[in-house]
C-alpha cells in the first residue's frame, strides 16, 4: 500500500501542475479575449477609413453640385488632416493617462455622428466645419491602437499581426468604401451613403463594450509622467519614424483622396468601373499587410532582430512603391492598373510594419505619446497631398507630376526607416529621463 501513499512532495508537485494547468487555461482565454479586442480594432480602423475617405469617393459628384474649383476641393479635403494631424498630442496624452477603453468610444461616437451627420448639410463652410469635427474624433484612433498592442498583452512576435490587422482594416476602408460606396452613390446619391454609414457605425460600440476588458492598458504612473515630449524629440529614432511615417503617409492618403478623381477624369472611368478598380488595389494592400505581418512575426520567432525584420520590410515596402506610383504615371490604359496594384501590395507592406517600430522602440507607458507625436508631424503629408495635388492639377492639368511628387517622396521614406531609424529595441525611459533632470537641475532650466 505504500507506493499508493501521497507525500508531501507529491503534493507540492500537483499543486504546480495544479496551478500551471490553471495559467495555461487564463493565458488561452485572455489571448481569445485579446483576438476578439484585435478584431474590433481592426473592424474600427475599416469604418475609420471609409468615414474619411468617403467624401473622396463622392468629389466628382459633390464638385458638380457645389461648383468647386479643384483648388477648392483640395482643401476640403485636406482641412481633415490639419484637425486630425493637430490633435495627434493630445489624443497621445489622453490613451496614456486614462483608461483608453472610454477614451476610444468617446472618440468613435464623435466620428460617427459627424458622418451622420454630414448628410444634411449644404455648403462649403458646414462642409469645412463638419469635417474639422471628423478629424478630433478620429485623431484618438492610432494612439489607442498603438497603446493596446504595445501593452504587455502582446508579444513581440505576435505584434507584426496585430499591426497588420489594423492595416488590412484600413486598406479594407477605402476598398469596400469605392466598391460598394461607388455604386451606391451612382444609384442613390452621396447623403444616402453619408447617413447610413455614420448611423450604422455606432452599433460597433456594443461589442467593444462587452468585450474589451477594463484595466488591461493601465494608465501610466506618476513615474512616467517624467518623460515629456521633449524627451522623446530627443531620440533620433522618433525623427527617423516621424519622418518614414510623413513619406507612408504622403503616398497613402494621395491615393485615398485622389484616387477616384484620377480614375474618373484622368482615366476616364465610369464610376462603377473606379469602385472596382480602386476597390481592387486597397483588397490588395489589405492582403499583403496581413501576409507580411505573418511572416514578420515567424521571421522574429525563428531568432531575427525586430531591427532586422522591421527595416528589411519597410525599406524593400518603400523602394518598391515610389517605383509603382512612377510607373502608373506613365503607363498605357491597361499596364496602369498593374502599377497601381503593385502600389497597393506595398502599402500594406509598409503599413504592417512601422507602428510595430513605434510600439517596441516607446514600450507599453509611452506608446500613446510616441504614436501621437509621429501621427502629429507624419499627418501633415495628410494636410498636404491633397492641397498640394489640387494645385499641381489647376496648374498642369496632369497627374504626372502629383504622381512623381509621391514616388519621390516614397524613396526618402526607404533611406529614413533603414538609416535614420536607429536599432528597433525598447528606450530605457528611466535612467535616460533621471539624466536629462539632473542636467536640468544643474543648469537651472525648466523642463516642459
Amino acid at each position: 500500500m505504500d507506493k499508493f501513499r501521497r507525500t508531501d512532495k507529491d503534493d507540492v508537485a500537483f499543486v504546480g501542475l495544479t496551478t500551471m494547468s490553471d495559467n495555461v487555461t487564463h493565458d488561452a482565454s485572455r489571448s481569445d479575449g485579446m483576438n476578439r479586442v484585435v478584431f474590433l480594432l481592426a473592424l474600427s480602423v475599416f469604418i475609420n477609413y471609409i468615414d474619411r475617405s468617403n467624401l473622396s469617393i463622392a468629389a466628382p459628384l459633390l464638385q458638380d453640385e457645389l461648383g468647386l474649383s479643384n483648388w477648392q476641393l483640395g482643401k476640403l479635403l485636406s482641412v481633415f488632416f490639419w484637425t486630425y494631424g493637430c490633435m495627434q498630442i493630445p489624443a497621445g496624452w489622453l490613451v496614456d493617462r486614462f483608461e483608453v477603453k472610454w477614451v476610444f468610444a468617446a472618440g468613435f461616437f464623435v466620428w460617427s455622428a459627424a458622418t451622420a451627420t454630414t448628410a444634411i448639410l449644404h455648403g462649403f463652410a458646414a462642409w469645412i466645419v463638419i469635417r474639422v469635427i471628423l478629424g478630433i474624433g478620429e485623431s484618438i484612433a492610432f494612439p489607442a491602437y498603438s497603446k493596446i498592442l504595445g501593452s504587455d498583452c502582446f508579444t513581440e512576435s505576435r505584434r507584426g499581426f496585430g499591426n497588420a490587422a489594423i492595416m488590412s482594416g484600413l486598406a479594407l476602408g477605402p476598398a469596400v468604401g469605392m466598391l460598394v460606396g461607388g455604386t451606391v452613390v451612382g444609384r442613390f446619391g452621396w447623403r444616402p451613403f453619408f447617413l447610413v454609414l455614420g448611423l450604422g457605425s455606432l452599433l460597433w460600440l456594443i461589442p467593444w463594450l462587452a468585450w474589451m476588458p477594463s484595466g488591461t492598458t493601465s494608465p501610466a504612473p506618476a513615474s512616467e509622467h517624467k518623460v515629456h515630449i521633449l524627451d522623446i524629440f530627443r531620440e533620433r529614432s522618433a525623427w527617423g519614424t516621424c519622418l518614414g511615417q510623413i513619406c507612408i503617409n504622403y503616398g497613402l492618403y494621395f491615393l485615398v483622396a485622389w484616387l477616384p478623381s484620377y480614375l474618373v477624369r484622368g482615366r476616364h472611368l465610369s464610376m462603377n468601373q473606379m469602385g472596382r478598380v480602386g476597390g481592387l488595389i486597397f483588397f490588395l494592400a489589405a492582403v499583403s499587410a496581413i501576409v507580411a505581418g505573418k511572416l514578420s512575426d515567424r521571421w522574429i520567432a525563428a531568432g531575427s532582430s525586430a531591427t532586422q525584420v522591421r527595416k528589411a520590410s519597410l525599406g524593400l515596402g518603400m523602394t518598391a512603391l515610389g517605383a509603382s506610383l512612377a510607373a502608373a504615371a506613365v503607363a498605357p490604359d491597361i499596364a496602369f492598373i498593374w502599377a497601381l496594384a503593385l502600389a497597393g501590395v506595398c502599402l500594406g507592406i509598409n503599413g504592417a510594419h512601422c507602428w510595430a517600430v513605434t510600439q517596441t522602440l516607446a514600450g507599453p507607458l509611452v506608446s500613446g505619446r510616441w504614436t501621437g507625436v509621429q501621427n502629429f508631424i507624419g499627418n501633415f503629408a495628410g494636410a498636404f497631398a491633397p492641397a498640394l495635388t489640387g494645385h499641381l492639377l489647376g496648374r498642369t492639368g496632369q497627374f504626372y507630376w502629383p504622381f512623381l511628387v509621391a514616388s519621390i517622396i516614397s524613396w526618402v521614406g526607404a533611406l529614413s526607416w533603414v538609416f535614420a531609424v536607429g536599432p528597433i529595441e525598447p528606450v530605457d525611459w528611466e535612467r535616460k529621463t533621471r539624466r536629462s533632470h539632473s542636467v536640468s537641475r544643474t543648469t537651472g532650466v525648466a523642463r516642459p
